[in-house]
């Protein structure tokens, strides 16, 4: 068997940025606001932005003064926190990251106040200058960076990834901005998480100021005097942040590391349009793994392999621990739920379930009802495949659905369409199954009582999106024949009318039992024309060996000709089985 074989492209990904001018734009857009501000005096707030527009790119850029940032980002001792709980009714811009089970999440304290007081109020401003035909680079400094990655997130709600191009938060030496639940909150969207790039010099001590209870989220691209790359994991960021500072009390000067970020960008992107780039082949011989060598060249980029080794650090164990974490990192995205791939396989169990469908119609019986059956009295080798596809579909959508949970509110409050369509599908072939064997147990009441919660989140899903008809249209009703019924909970209803009918004929039921059974029924009766009015039941249920058919029988007798109801004066008739099934059956106005 051939051994997987692990690669490390984070140089070449930095590579590829420099070589984009992005963060020449940016770095540009940055100095040319920090000017402006340096002219006044007393600015009148701690946070400047301008929007410029380029020819192949729109640039929002927010500035803070560097002589404010360190001491201002550590507070009160370093590291305050503020919760979504407590911002979730005076502040909330940011309540739709909070996935459906409410999970909380905190922000910097000193960087909010920063974005909540002076940035919050021009929102609409900003977001007014956004050119959705171009690209969007949102960029910042220091806190100034806090604050762009803070103004991106808040257009991650309503940004529509899938026909605008993703904005994409460029910062330069941005401190920490979130704990571990906005770090997973964010990542658990990969549109998202893409969208933040930060630049960290390894002479700027303010990205390292917040590490304690804070977790990064994005690319950080790490750079020295030597190069420059590129870094996703956030326990590997964290680790390297503190191994690669060289700073020390004495050339701490804000003013010449906010310098030193332009120098930076010059530099790298010389280095790129040269072809420069540093000679490592002594670090790495020819017996050195492929994911190795890679780690080995990114870390002596941002100088962490030296001749002279850095105080304090031991590089072969950061090695180590660089490359279990990648490894592990590959095999959980290999190992990942891929709702795309899924639907595709998922399409040969559905279609193994219409054969069964059709086979069941052809003994006239109905798949429900023959499903039922042989849950009592066993299945031959191969119905055994239809237990096989039909947990293997389940397990599909109740992975489908958690995950989609998971998901921030913007994007998780419903599938796409195609998701939908498919899981509306699935929901109401499979459900009746599960119905099937709950009734076959002697248990009653699964609506309340029995029902998985990913069938009533998908139901839920496509109510959200679904607009009800007022009348059906002609393909509804030339398609009855082969449709499935639109309520996955049918056989439900109709397995409670036949324990209904058991109580109304059964001579040890109370009165109190008899008129509670009564109401059910007649409750029944209305929900049943009402599905048939707007063709919303498949014709199957009026298959002679059908639970339905059954209960109609039992119902018929219990209450004698001369009982009328519109349901009741339908049924009598047995044409109107056929008519319903072709879609000619036409409902008289006093039934509608």
């Amino acid at each position: 068997m051939t051994q997987t074989q692990f690669f490390s492209s984070g140089l070449e990904l930095a590579k590829f940025v420099v070589n984009l001018d992005i963060l020449q734009h940016a770095w540009t857009a940055i100095t040319e606001l920090c000017k402006e501000t340096s002219q006044n005096e007393e600015p009148s707030s701690l946070v400047k932005f301008k929007v410029f527009e380029l020819p192949n790119c729109t640039i929002i850029a927010f500035f803070t003064l560097p002589a404010n940032s360190k001491d201002y980002v550590q507070g009160n001792g370093g590291g305050d926190f503020v919760s979504s709980s407590t911002l979730k009714k005076s502040f909330p811009v940011f309540n739709f990251l909070c996935p459906k089970d409410n999970q909380e999440f905190s922000i910097n304290q000193p960087a909010f106040q920063l974005f909540s007081s002076n940035i919050f109020g021009v929102l609409p401003f900003l977001k007014s200058k956004i050119d959705n035909s171009k690209p969007l680079i949102i960029t910042g400094n220091s806190l100034g960076g806090s604050v762009a990655t803070l103004f991106t997130i808040s257009l991650l709600e309503k940004f529509n990834f899938s026909t605008t191009k993703c904005p994409l938060c460029i910062t330069f030496g941005s401190p920490l901005i979130g704990d571990e639940s906005l770090q997973k909150t964010i990542s658990k969207y990969v549109a998202w998480n893409s969208c933040f790039l930060h630049v960290v010099s390894d002479q700027d001590p303010v990205p390292r100021v917040l590490i304690n209870g804070y977790k990064p989220f994005g690319t950080f691209l790490l750079c020295s005097e030597l190069g420059c790359s590129c870094f996703e994991d956030p326990q590997t960021i964290l680790e390297l942040l503190m191994a690669t500072y060289i700073g020390s009390p004495e050339n701490q000067d804000p003013n010449k590391i906010f310098e030193s970020y332009g120098t930076f960008v010059e530099h790298l992107n010389r280095k790129v349009l040269c072809k420069d780039t540093t000679d490592h082949e002594s670090l790495i011989d020819w017996t050195t793994p492929p994911l190795r060598a890679g780690i080995i060249t990114k870390l002596a980029a941002i100088g962490l392999v030296r001749s002279q080794p850095l105080q304090n650090v031991d590089i072969n164990i950061i090695i180590a621990k660089i490359e279990k974490q990648e490894k592990m990192t590959a095999i959980l995205n290999k190992q990942a739920f891929d709702p795309t791939r899924g639907l595709n396989e998922i399409k040969v169990y559905m279609a193994y379930l219409e054969h069964y469908k059709k086979l069941s119609k052809d003994k006239g019986i109905g798949y429900y009802d023959r499903y039922k059956l042989e849950n009592r009295i066993g299945r031959t080798m191969t119905d055994m495949d239809l237990l096989k596809f039909k947990k293997s579909l389940t397990c599909f959508w109740e992975e489908m659905v958690d995950q989609a949970e998971k998901r921030p509110q913007t994007v998780g409050h419903s599938l796409r369409t195609r998701s939908l369509f498919g899981g509306t599908n699935y929901r109401r072939m499979i459900e009746p199954l599960d119905i099937a064997e709950y009734y076959n147990k002697g248990l009653k009441d699964y609506i309340n009582k029995g029902r998985s919660k990913q069938y009533i989140q998908l139901e839920q899903w496509l109510k959200e999106t679904e607009k009800p008809l007022s009348v059906p249209n002609e393909l509804k009703k030339q398609n009855v024949a082969s449709s499935l019924t639109e309520d996955s909970c049918f056989w439900a209803h109709v397995e409670e009318a036949l324990i209904s009918c058991k109580l109304l004929s059964s001579k040890e039921s109370s009165d109190e039992e008899k008129d509670s059974a009564k109401k059910e029924l007649v409750e029944f009766e209305k929900y049943v024309f009402d599905l048939m009015k707007n063709y919303a039941v498949s014709s199957e249920i009026f298959l002679s060996g059908s639970s339905f058919m059954k209960w109609w029988g039992e119902y018929r007798e219990i209450m004698g000709v001369s009982y009328s109801s519109r349901l009741t004066n339908l049924l009598r008739n047995d044409n109107n089985y056929k008519a319903y099934a072709n879609g000619s059956l036409e409902f008289p106005l006093n039934f509608v």
